[in-house]
């Protein structure tokens, strides 16, 4: 009797027999002695062999550290970017077949984002083998950014030297378990943070939030607060804190604006209005 394949098992069938064509990411580029030794490192902790050791060399090259910009890790993160998106959205889909856009889309935009990078990158120890200019300072100062870069350099590296899978295996090896934590914790959702970006990109201005009004006895008082910006005034929202009621009424903010649906929204969690998360830009 055959074991009856999930969609996630045909999902992962339609990508598994790709091969990228033929590329020149490595094209004129040479390994030193000193090169091999990080190479060799680097897969060490990859868990992967290169059959083209000069795609590594590239994706682990920072722009300080290349004799000329295409020599340079750049290119390759582009692609990884990529390549990175497309592997947590087939996993996000499949995985979660009840979820809607909005929920699949905020798990992503926190897997992808810099932050999640550069924390894997660092976790592989890549600041000790990118390579970067003198400028750069040493191994235990190099930007988070360069290690995020590496980071998604390498998925591409990964993609052009093994195909589809070795890519897929390397993403979903270090990022399924962050995934999962996020699921496993509800996924809180800082509306402030997400209209504040909304702002920012639709009319240049950051919001403000006025309080129109208090109700209720002091153990049990209730606010109201509306988000202002410019001259845009957005549907109040009342909350059992200042910052509770803030959150409600970004969210009804974004609502009207359409950003969000009523079917995806996730439950607002105080927490996620902590104000150390509002200093950028508030």
């Amino acid at each position: 009797m055959k074991s009856k394949r999930t969609f996630w098992d045909q999902f992962r069938g339609w990508f598994s027999s790709h091969k990228p064509t033929s590329s020149n990411a490595a094209d004129g580029i040479r390994i030193s002695e000193q090169d091999r030794t990080k190479i060799a490192e680097c897969e060490k902790r990859l868990g992967y062999r290169f059959q083209d050791a000069k795609l590594l060399k590239v994706a682990l090259t920072h722009t300080s550290g290349a004799s000329h910009r295409l020599a340079s890790n750049e290119r390759l993160e582009f692609l990884g970017d990529a390549i990175l998106g497309q592997v947590i959205s087939e996993w996000l889909f499949c995985e979660y077949p009840r979820y809607l856009e909005g929920e699949l889309t905020r798990i992503k935009s926190v897997i992808v984002s810099r932050k999640t990078c550069a924390k894997v990158a660092e976790q592989l120890a890549l600041q000790d083998v990118v390579m970067v200019g003198k400028g750069i300072g040493a191994k235990d100062s190099i930007p988070k950014s360069i290690l995020s870069n590496a980071f998604e350099s390498i998925v591409a590296a990964l993609y052009l030297d093994g195909g589809y899978d070795a890519a897929q295996s390397f993403i979903l090896s270090w990022l399924e378990g962050e995934m999962l934590d996020m699921v496993s914790d509800g996924v809180p959702i800082n509306y402030k943070s997400l209209f504040q970006q909304v702002a920012q990109r639709e009319y240049k201005l950051t919001p403000v939030y006025e309080l129109l009004g208090e109700r209720g006895p002091d153990h049990q008082k209730e606010f109201h607060v509306c988000a202002v910006v410019g001259e845009e005034t957005f549907e109040s929202g009342w909350g059992n804190s200042k910052k509770e009621a803030e959150q409600i009424a970004a969210l009804n903010a974004l609502k009207s604006l359409g950003e969000i649906d009523e079917e995806s929204m996730l439950v607002v969690d105080e927490t996620s209005a902590d104000d150390k998360d509002m200093k950028e830009g508030s």
